[in-house]
């Protein structure tokens, strides 16, 4: 999850204070004038590290794959290979995808298993990008671990011939 209550100097990367400072030297040494009689949002301050709430707009919805259903293969109306959704390898730090699973356009932010939360937009895009049909021509399931040059399992014994995938013989 996140790293919790931080410190200014983890948390801001603020300097030391000497050694022989009074009352502790992790720490800002001056956090404002007298008058004003407040805390300007510029000081640095101690508080919460990671696990923060994020919301990002403008979204694009590209598919959406049901468990056990042809919409749960990377097939699409130009690229007819039976291929799985999921990347030779399955996908760094997340692993083969068995479930549902939504195709977005862009990224989305936090850890590759931190649930994600999805809601409508509250006001409708009427832009002609934002409203166009979506067509997708192919999706790359090559490796994502190395130089990946195969999309599917079978074009790559067919490359190497009778190798397995470790280089060894088979049985």
């Amino acid at each position: 999850m996140g790293k919790g209550y931080e410190g200014v100097v983890t948390l801001w990367g603020v300097t030391r204070l000497p050694r022989k400072t009074h009352k502790g030297l992790r720490k800002v040494a001056c956090i404002g004038v007298w008058y004003p009689a407040r805390v300007p949002f510029t000081v640095a301050r101690a508080g919460q590290n990671g696990y923060h709430h994020r919301t990002e707009m403008k979204k694009k919805v590209y598919k959406l794959g049901k468990a056990g259903q042809e919409s749960h293969s990377a097939m699409t109306d130009f690229d007819r290979t039976e291929k799985d959704i999921t990347l030779i390898g399955g996908f760094p730090h997340y692993g083969i995808v068995k479930e549902n699973y939504l195709l977005i356009k862009g990224c989305c932010v936090g850890p590759k298993k931190r649930i994600v939360t999805l809601h409508q937009a509250h006001l409708k895009q009427t832009s002609r990008l934002a409203t166009e049909n979506i067509n997708l021509k192919f999706i790359d399931t090559s490796s994502k671990f190395g130089h990946g040059r195969f999309h599917t399992t079978q074009k790559k014994h067919k490359f190497y011939g009778c190798k397995t995938f470790y280089g060894r013989l088979k049985a």
